[in-house]
This record gives C-alpha cells, sequence and structure tokens, in this order.
C-alpha cells in the first residue's frame, strides 16, 4: 500500500491567470515530468471537477493534489518474464503482451514492463528523462503487443527518441484484423484531438495533433480483412482511431466502434515491425515481433 499526502491549495489573487500545472509546480516543488504523472494518474481537482494540466486559474478556486509518496522510479518486479526479440550494447528489444502497461503512472506500482526491466537490467533505472521510463523509447496500447525499444544508455535513449518524435523517422509496422469496407491501400491523414480516455477526430478550429497512417490490405473475406497500418506520427490510439474514422474498426475493439469477437478478449492489434537506424553502428536494422497464438487463431477463423 502506498503513501499519499493531499494537498489543499487556494489560489490568491496574484494567482489569477496562471496555468494550474505552473502554480502547482511552485507550490510543491514538483518536476515537470512529476507534474505530467499527476495529471495523467486523475490526480488534480480544481474545485472538485477534474482539469487539464493547461488550464488557467482564476482566484478564490480550490486546488487539491493527491501526491503519492512513494519511491520514485519503476520499482524492480520480476513479476513478468520477458521475451527478448533483440539485445546488444546499446539497445534491447522486446516482444510485448497484450494486457501489460508499458509503464507505471502512479509512484510505486508494479505490473508494468517497465518494472520488469528495471529488475532485469537495474541500471535502466536511470535511463530517460522520467524515472518511471526505465529506457523506453515509445509506448503500446495496454491490449496492444509487439514490439518494443528500449535504450540501455542515455545516449541511445536520446537519439531513439528523437527518430520517435519525427514523421518516419522510425518505421512502424501494426497487423489490425478490421470489419468494414476498406481499400486495398491508402493514406489516412487525420488530426486527432483527446477527449478524456481516447481520442477522435478534430473539429475545425479545434486544436489538435497532425496525425498521418498509411495501410495495405494483406487478406480479406467479405468485410473481414487483415490490414497492415505503417505510422508515420505517434498520436494516442491513432491505429484505432484512424482505421474507426475510416468505417473499419479493429475487431474487438468496442471503445472505437468494434464489436467483440468470441474468445477474444481484446482488440486485433499487433505492433509487427520496428525499423530504424541503429544509434550506434548507423546501420538499418528491423526487428519483428510474430503474431501472438491468439491472434493468430480469430485471423484464421475470420479469413
Amino acid at each position: 500500500m502506498t503513501d499519499t499526502t493531499r494537498h489543499e491549495l487556494k489560489v490568491p489573487s496574484e494567482a489569477a491567470g496562471q496555468r494550474i500545472d505552473v502554480f502547482i509546480g511552485e507550490k510543491l516543488s514538483l518536476s515537470r515530468n512529476r507534474l505530467k504523472a499527476l495529471f495523467e494518474a486523475d490526480a488534480v481537482r480544481v474545485d472538485g471537477r477534474r482539469v487539464k494540466k493547461g488550464v488557467s486559474l482564476a482566484a478564490g478556486q480550490t486546488v487539491v493534489v493527491e501526491v503519492n509518496d512513494a519511491p520514485a522510479g519503476a520499482v524492480a518486479d520480476a513479476t513478468l518474464t520477458l521475451t527478448v526479440l533483440f539485445e546488444d550494447d546499446a539497445l534491447i528489444a522486446i516482444d510485448k503482451p497484450a494486457g501489460v502497461p508499458t509503464q507505471p503512472i502512479d509512484r510505486g506500482e508494479t505490473g508494468t514492463v517497465a518494472n520488469a526491466l528495471v529488475s532485469k537490467w537495474p541500471t535502466l533505472a536511470s535511463v530517460g528523462d522520467d524515472p518511471r521510463e526505465a529506457g523506453l523509447c515509445h509506448r503500446l496500447d495496454v491490449e496492444t503487443s509487439g514490439v518494443l525499444l528500449v535504450a540501455k544508455t542515455a545516449e541511445a535513449w536520446k537519439t531513439m527518441r528523437a527518430a520517435f518524435s519525427e514523421s518516419g523517422g522510425v518505421d512502424k509496422r501494426y497487423l489490425a484484423l478490421v470489419r468494414g469496407p476498406i481499400a486495398d491501400e491508402g493514406e489516412i491523414e487525420l488530426p486527432l484531438v483527446h477527449a478524456g480516455d481516447h481520442v477522435r477526430p478534430a473539429f475545425e478550429g479545434e486544436e489538435a495533433r497532425a496525425a498521418k497512417s498509411a495501410f495495405k490490405v494483406l487478406g480479406r473475406k467479405g468485410v473481414v480483412s487483415l490490414v497492415e497500418v505503417r505510422l508515420f506520427t505517434g498520436v494516442l490510439h491513432q491505429v484505432r482511431a484512424h482505421l474507426s474514422a475510416i468505417g473499419a474498426p479493429i475487431v474487438g475493439d468496442t471503445r472505437y466502434a468494434g464489436r467483440e469477437h468470441p474468445g477474444l478478449s481484446r482488440f486485433f492489434l499487433h505492433a509487427a515491425s520496428l525499423e530504424f537506424t541503429h544509434p550506434v553502428s548507423q546501420r538499418v536494422m528491423r526487428v519483428e515481433s510474430p503474431l501472438p497464438p491468439e491472434l493468430a487463431r480469430v485471423r484464421d477463423e475470420l479469413l
């Protein structure tokens, strides 16, 4: 059980108009990464209501912050057995199973990939800007399986994070089984905006993140198709939202208009491969993850 301290802050007149994250950071002496984690963990309220980190405050409002006082960073936890796809002195590629979070949100949280990484490679605890990252160069959704890249050194982490942030800097390929009419191939360039715990296409004039995907149908039977999707950007739930937006939601993805499939407890999305330039050798590498048995079974049933 973790210890949590409740901070109640009254907004003075001189702080009116100040961003809430700046206000909390100054009052509680918290880093940007710690503040980000608090908002992600839904640990901040203004007058009892959840707010985003960029909102401006008004004089007289009450800000309540629940701060987890457990040790910072990813705690070593060997419960999860990692399947290593590649390893050298600079990088590790693991095969992430579905149902496991990539990294902890709360301080002291266990059961994530980052916890298992620190257990197997303790030096990863100091790699990355956020002590929870354990060298992770990117993230995958909890229910998404597949290739996950980890840096062993600070230099490799900075290089690969920069590559992931560039459009097309890393060739990311996913396999998805979809239901609905879809062309043999095409591109989806549709800005996405966060809406609570999911994303949606942006309306005109809304602030949104640019998002670009390309798809190719690898096989189809009736309205069901196996699709390879390449991501050029890295927006939360991008593959899921883009495929749903064109009328071909992923099988099992009920959050994005997909239908459940008997015997499948997750949605059919797998991070099949990553292709990138190695940060040290500069040679082009490709790491692949085989389709998990539960997804291969559904593919064979429907195609």
